[in-house]
């Protein structure tokens, strides 16, 4: 359904999808629609959206199912032809599927992975130190959470280049539907592959995502292999993706920030902080929903069927909530924020992403405590900003 056409109240800006820029270009674009618009804008791309840009209309906005489904995802794909499960599942029907995922990213659980998790950090530092530079996306930030994930899905280390190139297909094509498709195909190819020589040959002991999901069952029903494999395809692109990003630019913040970086490595103890400051300060995840019924939202006059942006960038930089709210500031009274999101569909890995950007950190520092840029990074953007390279170089 096409929304009435846009009241003259409301402002309308560029705001694209997906677009390309010098690193940081993203954020400071947010910074000035929100500073010219609030609490909703509007982008005439496609068939038109809302993009609110308020901490309030988006924290509000990802906690009221009854007004907005997340049965899209993207904007300018109002009547998709996917359903990745459970992210875009509403309540009821989203609730036994984050029940049988939240286990294997509990508290407990994570903290019981941390060890190997500095190990294998260390491993692949270890292997740089003496290059004296290198590409942090490629060597690190891509690496060192999909082997994570590849552990806790059961999926083996050695496939990860063809891995990481069949997510960069799916999530960093921008407009490319056709690269999409293939790339998404190739991974549901696999999993179906994966589920079936499982099926054949279980293993009683194996205690991972994919021997699990073979014995899941919601309301005494077995999960049928169409919903089993759009629930693996999600977990592929978040466990490949997200943290790859999100370190990406914490790490770019610290190699501009040399006093920033000093305190990392003076005080350990500050990583914590240092975590949920760089989350607040660059959030990556810039999500979408589509109106259920017609209603005014936080005054703006919304129809069923009409797409909105809640970009998570937008509640994190938000002045009127964080002081100085644009810059990092290690010493804030409060580093409260929702770049994991909210409501519902808040980040089920959340406490798997904070302690493996805790880990880099710590397991980096302690190995190459003062560096900087090679040259200046690109980004992209989309429903997930990413650095496209990140060109680190130190004192070998």
């Amino acid at each position: 359904m096409v929304a009435d056409p846009t009241p003259q109240t409301c402002p309308v800006g560029d705001y694209t999808s997906y677009d390309t820029g010098p690193a940081l270009t993203f954020f400071q674009r947010m910074d000035a629609y929100q500073d010219g618009a609030r609490p909703v804008m509007r982008s005439e791309e496609a068939n038109g959206y809302w993009v609110f840009t308020d901490h309030e209309a988006i924290h509000d906005g990802l906690q009221r199912t009854d007004l907005w489904s997340s049965s899209a995802i993207i904007p300018t794909d109002p009547n998709p032809p996917f359903r990745l499960i459970p992210l875009m599942l509403d309540p009821p029907e989203h609730t036994p599927w984050r029940v049988l995922l939240r286990g294997y990213f509990s508290p407990k659980r994570v903290r019981s992975m941390a060890d190997e998790q500095r190990r294998l950090a260390g491993e692949i530092i270890d292997g740089l130190v003496a290059q004296g530079e290198c590409d942090f996306v490629d060597a690190v930030a891509r690496v060192f959470p999909a082997t994570i994930f590849l552990q806790i899905m059961g999926m083996p280390p050695t496939k990860l280049p063809e891995f990481l190139e069949w997510e960069g297909m799916i999530l960093h094509s921008g407009t490319d539907r056709d690269r999409v498709a293939a790339g998404t195909g190739l991974v549901i190819e696999y999993f179906a592959g994966l589920i079936a020589e499982r099926r054949a040959a279980p293993d009683p002991d194996a205690t991972d995502i994919v021997n699990s999901a073979l014995s899941w069952e919601i309301d005494g029903e077995p999960v049928n292999d169409a919903d089993l494999l759009n629930c693996m395809l999600l977990l592929f692109m978040a466990g490949l993706d997200t943290v790859s990003s999100q370190s990406s630019y914490m790490f770019l913040h610290l190699a501009t920030h040399p006093a920033d970086r000093k305190r990392v490595t003076d005080d350990p103890d500050l990583i914590p902080i240092v975590v949920e400051e760089i989350l607040r300060a660059y959030p990556i995840v810039q999500t979408a929903r589509k109106a259920v019924k017609d209603t005014e939202f936080h005054g703006c006059p919304v129809k069923a069927g009409d797409m909105a942006v809640f970009p998570l960038s937008a509640a994190g930089r938000d002045e009127t909530v964080h002081p100085g709210a644009r810059r990092v500031n290690l010493d804030r009274d409060s580093t409260k924020h929702i770049s994991f999101g909210g409501g519902p569909h808040r980040c089920l890995g959340s406490h798997l992403a904070r302690q493996e950007l805790a880990v880099l950190l710590e397991e980096w520092h302690r190995r190459i405590p003062d560096y900087g840029l090679a040259e200046r990074p690109t980004e992209h953007s989309g429903g997930v900003w990413a650095l496209d390279d990140l060109k680190l170089r130190w004192n070998a």
